[in-house]
């Protein structure tokens, strides 16, 4: 005798919900957010591996190879916010963000040209967490997080571009 099969059960949409104070996030707004990271974070991957291929000199080798980590890093990123453009019910933007191509491929060009890139990305992510914050934890753990990220960028990027003996540590 053959099985009886069971009628099959109504999957319901899970939204968000609101935290105990009741304050929903604007999910226009913040996928809208999560896509500029998106095209931004597409930039950086495309940037960092063009110059990669720009550097020359007897420093090469450990710039290439940092430029190399930070696109890959780039491709995680945006992939991260793509991942919550769709859990939000959004679709991820194809586009990509501003490409600056100065013809001007000085090391310090180059590490200037990354950190107004770097500094943009802060301030995405910090749009994003002021549209996420109190309001949905995750989102909000994922912007902190790359805020910090992408403040250490900066950091790194402003160390590079010091000469010796700028800010000698105190002895």
């Amino acid at each position: 005798m053959a099985a009886k099969r069971r009628p099959a059960r109504k999957v319901k949409k899970v939204a968000r919900k609101a935290p105990a104070g009741g304050r929903r996030i604007n999910k226009e707004k913040v996928i809208e957010a999560l896509n500029a990271i998106l095209e931004l974070e597409l930039a950086g991957v495309v940037r960092y591996l063009h110059y990669s291929l720009m550097i020359f000199g007897y420093a090469r080798l450990p710039i290439v190879k940092w430029m190399r980590d930070e696109a890959n890093q780039g491709a995680d990123h945006a992939a991260q916010a793509g991942e919550h453009i769709t859990a939000l019910g959004g679709h991820p933007s194809l586009k990509i963000g501003k490409l600056l191509e100065t013809h001007k491929h000085d090391i310090n060009q180059i590490l200037s040209e990354a950190l107004e890139h770097e500094r943009e990305g802060v301030a995405n992510y910090k749009k994003l967490l002021s549209l996420v914050q109190g309001r949905d934890v995750c989102l909000e753990e994922y912007a902190r997080g790359l805020v910090h990220e992408e403040v250490m960028h900066i950091t790194e990027i402003e160390k590079m571009l010091r000469r010796p003996g700028e800010l000698e540590p105190a002895s």
